[in-house]
């Protein structure tokens, strides 16, 4: 798709699984990602795995090296496969940046108060975290 000379940017929606980019992510948040997007470090990415590449993960692009973008989940307890593992993730490999986050309500929450709680956190843009990026390339 072009649109006005340039590739028209497509958005969808992502479900995350998994505790590796906690808190930024958790299990169960819907994420809405735009294909196609520049990415810059510091940027939640969807990208395929290495590996194998019928499976999509998602991290944050923390910088760009020499073969790609250097990638890593928020969560430094958790031990899934990142660029520690498998190396830098050659550019054609990511394939979106999340824009927003929405956490969807879970079921018990049924007083006026959850339901407000729920509300005020539950959608939040997903911005590029330089802090983010250098705080894990430290690691």
């Amino acid at each position: 798709m072009v649109e006005n000379g340039r590739p028209r940017k497509r958005f969808g929606v992502v479900e995350v699984t998994g505790a590796s980019m906690v808190p930024t992510l958790t299990n169960g948040d819907q994420v809405v990602v735009r294909y196609g997007a520049a990415v810059r470090p510091g940027d939640v990415v969807v990208l395929r795995h290495p590996f194998q590449q019928d499976l999509l993960v998602i991290k944050r692009a923390v910088e760009r090296r020499p073969g790609g973008w250097w990638v890593l989940g928020d969560n430094p307890y958790n031990e899934t496969g990142d660029s520690t593992v498998y190396g830098p993730v050659p550019a054609e490999l990511v394939l979106a940046t999340a824009v927003l986050r929405f956490r969807p309500r879970e079921e018990d929450q049924r007083s006026l108060r959850a339901r407000l709680s729920w509300a005020a956190s539950a959608v939040r843009p997903l911005l590029a975290d330089a802090s983010a990026s250098s705080r894990l390339r430290a690691r």
